[in-house]
């Protein structure tokens, strides 16, 4: 239901996704989902791996400054509308979304997406009455 995510704060300059992509890499560590965000100045590369204590452990050791925080990783069917469905419900609920994410699966026809609410325990609550199917590890 609730993964825990890695967000990691970077120069935005040349090679600091590589940086940190590298040192994962080093560590076997395996990325699940990856987002990245930026500024002028700075980004934010967010990330779902399995392993994420370990994951912050090596790179905070590589000077990288790294927050973990709780999202909601949801499985949905890949067609028009299912995100839109889920927001819904959310909005309906008075639960904000302060950002989210999507990618799609290898089996054909399931899609993912990984939510930032204002609320989890609200939010989960809310989509498991709605029958919502929830990826509950990164694996």
């Amino acid at each position: 239901m609730v993964l825990k995510q890695l967000s990691i704060f970077v120069e935005n300059r040349l090679g600091t996704i590589a940086e940190a992509t590298g040192v994962l890499a080093e560590n076997s560590i395996n990325i699940r989902a990856l987002t990245t965000a930026d500024t002028a100045d700075f980004g934010i590369i967010r990330l779902i791996v399995d392993n994420p204590d370990a994951a912050a452990e090596k790179l905070r050791e590589n000077s990288l400054i790294v927050n973990i925080t709780n999202v909601i990783a949801i499985r949905l069917p890949d067609k028009p509308g299912s995100f839109h469905s889920i927001l819904k419900l959310l909005y309906e609920a008075g639960i904000a979304v302060e950002y989210s994410y999507a990618f799609v699966s290898r089996n054909e026809g399931i899609a993912y997406v990984i939510l930032r609410v204002q609320d989890e325990e609200a939010a989960v609550a809310v989509l498991s009455s709605n029958q919502v199917e929830f990826i509950d590890k990164a694996d």
